[in-house]
Parts: structure tokens; sequence; C-alpha cells
């Protein structure tokens, strides 16, 4: 049902990976303009598909298995893209002369995988409920 927590979870990874993008830079460039999830098509892609992973989840609150599926495959892609924002923090790093800050908005997969989890735990709980109730009949 809608109303249950893993939805909710599932709610905040949503806004986390398809709101929160467009507001908080990922980084500020030594120039000083900030460098937002737009620039990049592969960042694109992947909130998108995070994002788009969200959605369905949302969607399919009938389906315990495929909704857990769903989440496992969206913790991946915020895994993904988690390693490509430490690896370009890290080139980041190396600069000598002009320092460029790192933005809030690479800590969001965090937060979403986070979600993501507690989210999956609470499925299990659901679905461990519906077996015991299931074996009691």
């Amino acid at each position: 049902m809608l109303q249950r927590i893993q939805t909710i979870y599932i709610a905040i990874a949503f806004i986390c990976s398809g709101i929160l993008p467009f507001v908080f830079p990922l980084w500020t460039l030594s120039s000083g303009k900030e460098f937002y999830f737009m620039n990049t098509i592969a960042y694109q892609l992947l909130f998108g598909l995070s994002t788009t992973l969200s959605l369905l989840s949302i969607i399919s609150f009938k389906k315990r298995q495929q909704q857990f599926v769903f989440n496992r495959l969206n913790m991946i892609l915020n895994l993904i893209l988690l390693g490509l924002f430490v690896y370009r923090a890290l080139n980041l790093s190396g600069e000598t002369v002009t320092v460029s800050e790192k933005g809030i908005g690479m800590f969001l997969p965090i937060v979403s995988i986070v979600m993501l989890v507690l989210a999956n735990k609470a499925i299990k709980k659901d679905e461990d409920l519906v077996k015991s109730v299931d074996r009691l009949r």
C-alpha cells in the first residue's frame, strides 16, 4: 500500500535524485561558476535512471519483490554515481593556484542510498510478516 513507511523512504530517495540536483551544485569551479549535474551527460543519465527507478519502485507497491529489486538496482546506480563524484573530487583537490569547492550535491547519492536501504529493510519486514501469516493458515 502507498501509506507504508517504505514508500516515504523511496519518495525521499526520489526527491534526492530527481529534484535536489537542480537546486544544489555538485561543486564550484575555480572560475567561481557552479557546476550542476546538467553539464555532463553521464551525470544526467545516472540521475535520470535513479529517478526513474525510484518512481517505478513507488508505483509497484503491490509487488514487494519487484520493489526490492528496483531498490537494489537504484542503490547500484547511486554507488556508481558516488564513485564518479569521488573520482572527480580527488581530481579537483590537486589544484594549486585556485581551489575549487565541493558542493552539497555530491552527497545526494549517499542520502539516497541510505533511504533505499531503509526502504528495503521495511519491505523485507513486510514480506516476513506476510509469510508468517500464510504459515498460520
